[in-house]
């Protein structure tokens, strides 16, 4: 009796447990069927398919360049006295930049004006012509005894025929007038040498007043020289000779660079092709001149100006078949430098009608292009595209896809195709940010 009482009791003591126990679970299936029915859909981000005429981009790889570019040498021979810039600093047109040692060209300068004083002196004297005056002089007194001594002979002729005075006065006359007539010819000669003479000297006093005033201007332009002033408006490089150094022995020491980037120019090169698409046969290449060039920088960034046409080049390149361009682009501060690499994107052409998605809606699977579509229940389906050309931050679509479609932008990874989404409209700014 004892034994069956205590089976009952542990029956009795089984019952509550066994019930609670099956409660429980009932309870706890229950909740996992209630979570499994609130499960929701996972968000996206999704974009319109949208159609309309489209401008169609070609982007070419090109290098900037400044418009101007001067190196600044030492002209002259000297220890580079001052540094009057700060590098990489903007310099404006006639800035004084450096001062080389001053004090040998102004020795110089000095040594040539004294020179030259007295080359014009030496001419001055030359002019006076002293010693042709006294022949001229001596010229004229000869002159005189030899009309005279033609006068005597005149007179005394007669009178000797007439035996009116002696022969020996006659002769004595004639005699007279040979010598004076040798004298003026003596004197003449000596009158003509002279002026032969002091032509010369003058000519020579001249040479030397010339030559005297060239080493003038020589040290002038070389003392001017001493003075470096920027040629041009823009930036100057890395000092290349710091203060206290000799420059300018036996060659122009290259002491800086100055450039003038505003407007930049970039450097670039199109394909045979593409120069067609570029230019118009009907107006030999005057459609070059109307285009408007972007600059895409290397941080993904749009130079705010845009460009123009600068420079064609005038043959295509036989070894790569490609033709150099040149674009000039504002540059206001010049923010751009010299040497930057940049993409150049020009419109060669217009696509009617063109339907377009967002590039990043776009994925690769297995080398082809798909996006996921969200239909009108909200489902995701796996496309197949076909592409066509680049749009800003669009791309043409050819095939597989109709205006008003949607395309999930983001969030791709959290969705299975057949599945449902929660689908969220993408703002203009994300969609052209392309974040």
């Amino acid at each position: 009796m004892t034994i069956l009482h205590n089976r009952n009791h542990l029956i009795l003591l089984a019952v509550p447990i066994l019930t609670a126990l099956v409660i429980s679970s009932a309870g706890c299936g229950s909740e996992k069927a209630h979570s499994a029915a609130q499960v929701t859909p996972p968000s996206v981000v999704v974009a319109s398919v949208t159609q309309k005429t489209v401008p169609i981009y070609s982007e070419y790889v090109g290098q900037t360049r400044a418009d101007n570019t001067v190196e600044l040498r030492a002209r002259v021979e000297g220890v580079l006295q001052k540094v009057y810039f700060r590098e990489g600093a903007p310099v404006k047109k006639g800035q004084l930049l450096f001062t080389i040692d001053k004090r040998p060209f102004q020795a110089a300068l000095q040594s040539a004006k004294a020179l030259t004083a007295k080359a014009v002196s030496d001419l001055a004297q030359a002019q006076q012509r002293t010693d042709v005056l006294q022949a001229q002089a001596e010229l004229a007194d000869a002159q005189a005894a030899l009309t005279r001594a033609d006068q005597d002979v005149a007179r005394l002729a007669p009178l000797a025929k007439e035996k009116a005075v002696t022969e020996q006065d006659l002769d004595a006359a004639v005699a007279t007038q040979k010598s004076a007539r040798a004298t003026v010819d003596a004197r003449h000669a000596n009158l003509t040498n002279l002026e032969a003479s002091v032509k010369y000297t003058i000519e020579r006093a001249k040479a030397e007043v010339s030559a005297a005033n060239a080493r003038v201007v020589q040290a002038e332009l070389d003392l001017s020289y001493c003075d470096i002033y920027s040629p041009l408006n823009g930036m100057i490089c890395f000092l290349q000779v710091d203060e206290g150094n000799l420059v300018g022995r036996s060659e122009a020491t290259l002491l800086a660079t100055v450039s003038a980037s505003d407007p930049l120019l970039v450097n670039f090169s199109v394909s045979e092709i593409e120069y067609l698409k570029l230019t118009d046969p009907k107006t030999a290449g005057q459609r070059a001149g109307e285009l408007r060039f972007d600059l895409l920088l290397s941080d993904e960034s749009t130079h705010p100006h845009q460009g123009t046409f600068r420079v064609l080049d005038r043959i295509v390149d036989p070894t790569t078949g490609t033709m150099k361009v040149e674009a000039s682009f504002p540059n206001p501060g010049s923010y751009l430098r010299p040497g930057q690499f940049a993409r150049v994107r020009v419109a060669v052409a217009e696509k009617e009608n063109a339907i377009l998605v967002p590039q990043r809606a776009v994925q690769e699977l297995q080398g082809a292009k798909t996006v996921m579509v969200v239909d009108q229940e909200n489902k995701v389906l796996i496309r197949t595209i076909k592409l066509g050309d680049k749009v800003d931050k669009d791309v043409v679509v050819l095939e597989g896809l109709n205006p008003g479609e949607r395309v999930i932008v983001e969030g791709m990874q959290k969705v299975r195709p057949g599945g449902q989404v929660n689908p969220q409209v993408a703002s203009v700014t994300a969609t052209n940010s392309g974040g």
